[in-house]
C-alpha cells in the first residue's frame, strides 16, 4: 500500500515536472512564477484546462492525446515524465530498502534524498531533451542537496565511503573518507567532462554537462561516477547511431546529453551491486 500510495503522489508531481519543463524558457529561471505559477492551459489554443483534464496519465489515454478544445495533438510527454516520476516515487525507495536493510532512520531519510536527487534529474533531463540547455539553478539544487546527502550518510553510516557496489568498491580504492571520495569524484568528473569541452571546442559536450558532473561526482562517489559516466557514453553512442540510421540525426548534429546522464545514474542506482556480484561470480568461474 505504501508504494502504491508512493506511485500516485510520484503522478502528480510528474504533472507538475511537466509545466515547469514545458513552460521554462532559456531567459527565465525555474522559479519564475511564469513558469511555476498560474493554471495549466492547452499549448496549442491557450484554453484554460479543468481539474479533469489535469489527471495524470488518465486524463491523456481518456481524450486520445488531444485537447479537448481545439483537437491538437498533445505531446507524449505529459504520460512519459508522469509515470516515471511515479516509478522514481515507487521503485527508488524499494532499492533505498535493500541498501539501508531494516533501519527505519536511514531508510526514510535516504529514500527521500534518492527520490529528491532522481526528480530533479528527471526534470534536468526533459529541459536539456526540449532546449538542449541545463538550468544553472536546477545543477546547483543537485549539488546542496548532494552536501546535504553526504552528511546525512556520515551521521548515519560513519566517515568511511559507501559505495552503491557495496564491498566491491575497495578495489577502486579512495574508500576510507567518505567526504574525501566524493569531492574527488566531483573533480574527477569535472575535469573529465571540462576536459571534452575543451577537446571538441564545445562541438561534443555542453558547459551545462561540465557543471552537473560536479553534483553527480558528489551524489555517487568513485568508483560509481565512472560507470555513471562510462554507461552514458556507451547509451548515447547507441542512441546517436540509431538516430543516423533512421536520418533523425546527422554525424554534424549533437544530442542533449543529460538523459544520458540520468539514465547512467538510474543503471548504476539499480544494478550496481547485483552487475558487479553478477560479474566476479562470471570470472571465478
Amino acid at each position: 500500500m505504501l508504494y502504491g500510495i508512493l506511485f500516485v503522489f510520484g503522478l502528480v508531481i510528474g504533472s507538475f515536472l511537466n509545466v515547469v519543463s514545458m513552460r521554462y524558457r532559456e531567459d527565465q529561471i525555474v522559479g519564475d512564477p511564469r513558469v511555476i505559477g498560474g493554471r495549466s492551459h492547452c499549448p496549442h489554443c491557450g484554453k484554460t484546462l479543468h481539474w479533469y483534464e489535469l489527471v495524470p496519465v488518465a486524463s491523456f489515454i481518456i481524450q486520445r492525446g488531444r485537447c479537448r478544445g481545439c483537437g491538437a495533438k498533445l505531446s507524449w510527454q505529459y504520460p512519459a515524465v508522469e509515470l516515471l516520476s511515479a516509478c522514481i516515487f515507487a521503485f527508488v525507495p524499494m532499492e533505498t530498502f535493500l541498501l539501508t536493510g531494516p533501519r527505519p532512520d536511514a531508510f526514510t531519510i535516504l529514500s527521500a534524498f534518492w527520490v529528491l536527487v532522481f526528480e530533479l534529474l528527471l526534470l534536468i533531463a526533459v529541459i536539456d531533451f526540449r532546449l538542449g540547455i541545463i538550468p544553472d539553478e536546477l545543477n546547483a539544487a543537485l549539488g546542496v542537496v548532494a552536501i546535504f546527502m553526504l552528511i546525512a550518510i556520515g551521521g548515519l553510516f560513519g566517515v568511511e565511503n559507501h559505495s552503491l557496489f557495496g564491498s566491491y568498491a575497495v578495489l577502486a580504492g579512495f574508500q576510507a573518507s567518505l567526504w574525501e571520495n566524493h569531492l574527488l569524484a566531483a573533480l574527477g568528473a569535472f575535469l573529465f567532462f571540462a576536459l571534452l569541452v575543451a577537446v571538441t571546442k564545445g562541438r561534443g559536450m555542453g558547459l551545462g554537462d561540465v557543471k552537473l558532473a560536479i553534483p553527480l561526482g558528489l551524489i555517487f562517489g568513485w568508483p560509481d561516477i565512472a560507470f555513471v559516466t562510462g554507461s552514458s557514453f556507451v547509451i548515447g553512442a547507441f542512441v546517436g547511431l540509431v538516430a543516423i540510421i533512421v536520418r533523425r540525426k546527422t554525424m554534424k548534429q549533437s544530442l542533449p546529453f543529460a538523459p544520458f546522464l540520468a539514465i547512467g545514474a538510474a543503471l548504476v542506482f539499480f544494478l550496481a551491486f547485483a552487475g558487479a556480484s553478477a560479474y566476479f561470480r562470471l570470472v571465478s568461474l
